[in-house]
């Protein structure tokens, strides 16, 4: 049943919600394990603001929080995760977080620095049959409404590796974009946070614009 309505949920806010005034509202997980998972706390409502500014979209800017065993998750189309330390999914946690993924909802993982190993390993019991993949420069969320040709910009350097976004795909449809080495969530911050140019802020934030359309068109 949570299936059904989380499908009907997400067929109305592709069909409106880009156009129209709506209670939709976006999420961040709160998970257990000790890492911090209430990094960034300005950053999805700056992200909300800019892509109702910039793309027309009718999100509030009240940002819920659901843990990942909650009934509630399935009401949220798109859930943000971020954090530098550990992770734990129980048994119930990963079965809920994967009949949500599988019933139409969409997780983005945004590695804060430190979130990697833990957020791997536990991924793998949501869905141990999937591995994490890059996406393609040419992949759609880097196409609209803003261009990224080279992929995942960088916001902020910690290792001087270069960023790159990681999919599960389920059925081939793109279920989590993890991204790593890039620090979306900072660039999302009020500038006074991490005093991030206008410049780099306003390039994550696109990309943030970028991950909210991708979704309520899917």
């Amino acid at each position: 049943m949570r299936h059904i309505i989380l499908s009907l949920l997400l067929f109305f806010v592709s069909a409106s919600a880009l156009t129209a005034q709506s209670d939709l509202r976006i999420a961040l997980l709160k998970y257990r394990g000790g890492g911090d998972w209430y990094a960034n706390p300005t950053s999805l409502p700056n992200l909300v603001k800019f892509a109702n500014a910039q793309l027309k979209t009718a999100i509030s800017e009240d940002i819920a929080t659901v843990e990942p065993d909650s009934p509630e998750l399935f009401s949220f189309p798109f859930v943000h995760m971020t954090g530098h330390g550990n992770v734990v999914f129980n048994a119930g946690e990963a079965d809920n977080l994967r009949k949500y993924l599988i019933g139409g909802g969409f997780l983005h993982i945004d590695d804060n620095y430190g979130l990697d190993p833990f957020v791997r390993e536990q991924m793998k019991k949501v869905f141990p049959e999937l591995d994490f993949v890059e996406l393609p420069s040419n992949h759609e969320i880097y196409k609209k409404p803003f261009l990224f040709a080279d992929g995942l910009p960088k916001i902020h350097i910690h290792d001087n590796k270069r960023a790159q976004g990681f999919g599960l795909f389920f059925e081939g449809r793109l279920v989590c974009f993890y991204t790593y080495e890039c620090d979306l969530g900072d660039g999302w911050e009020d500038a006074r946070v991490h005093n991030d140019s206008e410049e780099t802020r306003h390039k994550a934030l696109r990309m943030g614009a970028n991950l909210l359309y991708f979704v309520f068109g899917q």
